[in-house]
């Protein structure tokens, strides 16, 4: 079996078994070196040396939780939650709480697909928005699982489709520029015409969980998400104005100097210099909101040692190049294997933009043989990349999600976050994909 297809079978189903993801990336990685023939000693050193990839991402959580924390302590997340439940109070009528599901369904989609282009700040708003709504879903009894398909559908589509922000990043400089490297004229053509058909995958999808899957009640203990949001909290006018000037502060530093650690730490200084937060608890709590997200930086720590392991192998082009000596002449079977392949590059390594490059190299010369025409490569190979980055346990796209919801311990990364984003947004984007590869 191919070293890369192993590691991340064996990463994915020790996941699903409840086995901590951390342990599994790990275990994934040491048998992917040793399927591939690497020795022990060379396995554990390509992961050491890839465990740096994500020690930026790591601190960046770190401190997003720390500006979290002092969010709380400003009063500003009993204030929202305070304004919710006001409406929440009607939910015994039916229509009243189905409306109150809605407006929050679609706030939190509205901030995710912005967070790609207009305020192109990913996963950074997730910790600071999601906790204070968490009192708020329990008490309509919503299912977090929807929530984590609404955010997920909201950082993967808009960088995917529209051609601005991170996806002027994705579709123009990484997609269009690789597919014009290895051998097709990308002057003309419209990404978004190919991209339309794996966007709508992607909504049918979102569709699926809100009006079908997840649309019924689930409970929780109310009394942990209390415990979690500080409820003796006291706020007034000026701590929530403080609050509201250091979102900005934090949003505008790292929109400037394009970092999310510098960002969040101007936030929870001016929360410092304002008094909101006292310098005798500055320690404790940014202790605390470092071990609010302490996890998830692990993940991505660990994520990038596996991934490491898995180019050092050599089998990341084994495997492109199996499936395109499996092809022959059907251009059916060329399309569903690419984007297989595409699949399991992404959920390996975490990263939709790092496959591109990967199976760009060898599938647009074999899709120009077998008759594809170049806006049906541009499909073919766009989906290709982003499909895996839902559904995968190491990327943002589910990382972010999990990071908010499960502040309480009540929302399970892998079941709770990644298998319901794999099932409603990669098998429906693997069949969309396939049809945009076919007719246009």
């Amino acid at each position: 079996m191919n070293a890369v297809v192993a590691a991340v079978v064996i990463m994915l189903v020790l996941s699903l078994c409840r086995i901590h993801v951390v342990v599994a990336l790990i275990i994934g990685a040491v048998a992917g070196g040793l399927i591939s023939g690497l020795s022990l000693d060379a396995t554990i050193a390509a992961f050491n040396e890839g465990l740096g990839g994500g020690a930026t991402v790591a601190l960046s959580y770190a401190t997003l939780g720390a500006f979290a924390v002092a969010i709380g302590k400003s009063g500003l997340a009993h204030a929202l939650a305070d304004k919710a439940l006001g409406l929440v109070g009607q939910q015994d009528d039916g229509k009243a709480a189905g409306g109150i599901r809605l407006l929050i369904i679609g706030l939190l989609l509205a901030i995710a697909m912005s967070s790609q282009n207009i305020l192109p700040i990913h996963i950074a708003f997730i910790p600071l928005v999601v906790p204070p709504l968490l009192y708020v879903m329990a008490k309509l009894n919503m299912d977090r699982r929807l929530v984590a398909c609404v955010l997920t559908f909201g950082l993967i589509t808009p960088y995917m489709f529209l051609p601005v922000g991170f996806g002027g990043i994705y579709l123009n400089e990484i997609l269009l520029a690789n597919v014009g490297e290895n051998g097709i004229d990308a002057t003309g053509l419209n990404v978004m015409s190919a991209m339309a058909l794996p966007a709508l995958g992607m909504l049918c999808g979102l569709l699926v969980a809100v009006f079908f899957s997840y649309r019924g009640e689930r409970h929780y203990n109310l009394d942990a998400i209390a415990r979690t949001e500080r409820v003796d909290v006291k706020y007034n006018g000026g701590t929530l104005f403080m609050a509201l000037l250091a979102i900005v502060a934090a949003f505008v530093v790292q929109l400037w100097l394009g970092s999310m650690i510098l960002g969040a730490l101007a936030g929870f200084v001016l929360f410092n210099l304002s008094g909101v937060v006292k310098w005798k608890e500055a320690d404790d709590l940014f202790t605390e909101g470092m071990k609010m997200l302490a996890m998830i930086g692990f993940i991505m720590i660990a994520a990038s040692g596996f991934a490491e392991v898995m180019r050092e192998t050599g089998e990341i082009a084994t495997l492109v190049e199996g499936s395109v000596s499996t092809i022959g002449d059907n251009k059916a079977l060329a399309a569903l294997l690419m984007l297989v392949v595409g699949l399991l590059i992404t959920m390996g390594i975490g990263s939709s933009f790092s496959t591109i490059p990967i199976i760009a190299a060898l599938y647009v010369p074999l899709a120009l043989e077998l008759g594809f025409s170049p806006l049906a490569i541009v499909a073919l190979v766009g989906t290709a990349g982003a499909l895996g980055d839902a559904g995968s346990p190491a990327s943002d796209s589910t990382l972010g999600p999990t990071a908010g919801l499960n502040v309480d311990g009540q929302h399970n990364h892998i079941w709770d976050t990644v298998v319901p984003t794999f099932l409603h947004y990669n098998l429906p984007l693997l069949g969309f994909g396939w049809v945009a590869a076919m007719v246009l």
